[in-house]
């Protein structure tokens, strides 16, 4: 079995012990090498050339984050794998296309199911690099993880109904279930392409091909009506971008 050459970056001792033990539980991770700070994790990197980091975020100086980016400009580009006590980076963690996101204190199941993802993108990038490039360079987002009790769980973008904005948070409607986003509705709406959702509203964006017909109730107020049954109304500054669906 070919194994997964990794290292562990935290600068917390106890937690890279329990990450070595269960990493010593997982025949798959060739574990070459530990750091505690971000500062070692660039020189160790740059020396031992790992294909997986098991990368903490909240560290002092170089975060995670910014190891992660780091990396990614050095050109050697191993798999990377967040593991972390907070939630709030995941939207910073996947722009920089980590393999996943782990909460701590993180189960052995939970370990096993990122590990067979890092398989995939390593298997995956040695069949078509030109390919895996194209996609990280997509203009537009494919996917979204979003917490749900005590994970991150993937939401593809072909998979959501529509979207609403509750303050902060946006709503993502998926197949009669809903999860929170922490992410702006203008800034989302920036990442989705335009030839699949369209805006209604200052609250809500919608699949282009959920929209069943246009409705006014004679006072001049139009209403996108969608195939699941829902009228959205359509926001003035919206109404001719909708309107334009139909060739008018």
């Amino acid at each position: 079995m070919t194994t997964i050459r990794t290292m562990i970056v935290d600068d917390e001792p106890l937690a890279i012990e329990r990450l070595q033990m269960l990493c010593a539980r997982e025949p798959r991770i060739s574990l070459v090498g530990t750091a505690t700070d971000g500062e070692a994790a660039l020189r160790l990197v740059e020396g031992l050339e790992p294909e997986l980091l098991l990368l903490d975020i909240a560290m002092p100086l170089l975060d995670g984050i910014g190891v992660a980016r780091a990396v990614g400009r050095m050109g050697i580009r191993p798999a990377v794998i967040f593991v972390t006590a907070f939630e709030g980076f995941a939207v910073e963690a996947f722009d920089l296309a980590a393999v996943d996101y782990l909460l701590k204190p993180v189960a052995h199941d939970r370990l096993t199911r990122a590990i067979d993802r890092v398989e995939q993108a390593l298997h995956g990038r040695a069949e078509s690099m030109t390919t895996e490039v194209a996609a990280l360079q997509s203009e537009w987002a494919d996917e979204f993880w979003v917490p749900h009790r005590s994970e991150l769980i993937r939401i593809g973008t072909d998979q959501i109904d529509r979207i609403e904005a509750e303050r902060d948070y946006m709503r993502l409607h998926v197949a009669g279930h809903s999860y929170l986003l922490h992410q702006t509705i203008s800034s989302l709406e920036q990442r989705l392409d335009p030839m699949e959702f369209i805006r209604l509203h200052r609250s809500h964006i919608v699949r282009r091909d959920h929209i069943q017909r246009l409705r006014h109730d004679g006072s001049g107020v139009w209403f996108a009506c969608l195939e699941k049954g829902e009228d959205i109304r359509i926001g003035r500054t919206y109404l001719a971008n909708v309107k334009a669906l139909t060739g008018r």
